[in-house]
């Protein structure tokens, strides 16, 4: 589903003038305004009628909106962390239900089947995708709106799925829709974590077209790269971004 994206407030300076004091607090100014408005969006999901329900190889989930108080699912994170979750447990547990953590739950009903409710037009009812019936939780993705090499990013803090609903096509679906929302929102590009351990998700974010990030510590300095056990990937959406992020230049 195309999105048409609309270009981020950006500064304009002669090649090779470094921009004032003034055009940096404006900038600055303006790109907060952004991450604010996005923050300030009560459901993102409601903008895209397609990503309201997944149906195929033989999995059928509408998704919607929430909050991380809400989650339900038993969240796996041991695994993928390993020896180093101990220490990561509290503060991962903090963030889930931080107030700027934004989610899109992945629900299943008993029968495998969705049914939306009828809709009184009349009555300015706005969110379609809200079922009739709470279902079962299968998945979530949690992602934030933050700043990030002074650019306006649409960062996934984790993407979780139950095996029952891995393998189909859900994943890429997920990150589609991400991607339509950081558009949507002008930010210049979607970034995420993964365990180097966790060689199946790093194949699958590659496939994707994720790739390693400038600022990720194997390549910021190789040596401390290899002590981390963790990279850092990104897809940026325009020249600004992947100059900052993908090739890690300080200026365009």
């Amino acid at each position: 589903m195309a999105t048409a994206v609309k270009k981020r407030p950006r500064i304009s300076s002669a090649a090779g003038r470094r921009p004032s004091r003034k055009e940096v607090l404006e900038r600055k100014k303006a790109i907060d305004e952004l991450i604010r408005k996005a923050i300030a969006v009560k459901d993102h999901l409601v903008q895209f009628p397609a990503f309201h329900k997944f149906q195929g190889n033989g999995l059928s989930v509408y998704l919607e909106s929430g909050h991380g108080d809400q989650l339900t699912l038993p969240v796996n994170m041991e695994e993928p962390y390993g020896p180093e979750w101990p220490s990561e447990e509290k503060v991962k547990r903090q963030e889930m239900v931080a107030p700027e953590a934004r989610y899109i739950f992945i629900k299943q009903y008993s029968n495998g089947f969705t049914t939306e409710c009828s809709m009184n037009q009349d009555a300015g009812v706005e969110h379609m995708h809200t079922p009739c019936n709470e279902g079962h939780l299968v998945g979530f993705v949690h992602y934030r709106f933050v700043l990030e090499e002074e650019l306006p990013v649409v960062y996934v803090y984790e993407l979780q799925m139950e095996p029952s609903a891995q393998g189909k096509g859900l994943g890429k679906f997920l990150m589609q829709l991400i991607e339509q929302i950081a558009c949507k929102n002008q930010m210049g590009a979607v970034m995420l974590t993964v365990q180097k351990a966790n060689t199946q998700a790093m194949a699958f974010y590659t496939k994707l077209r994720y790739v390693i990030s400038s600022t990720s510590p194997s390549r910021v300095d190789p040596q401390i790269g290899l002590e981390k056990s963790y990279e850092i990937l990104c897809k940026t959406f325009d020249c600004e971004a992947k100059s900052k992020l993908e090739d890690g230049d300080e200026e365009l």
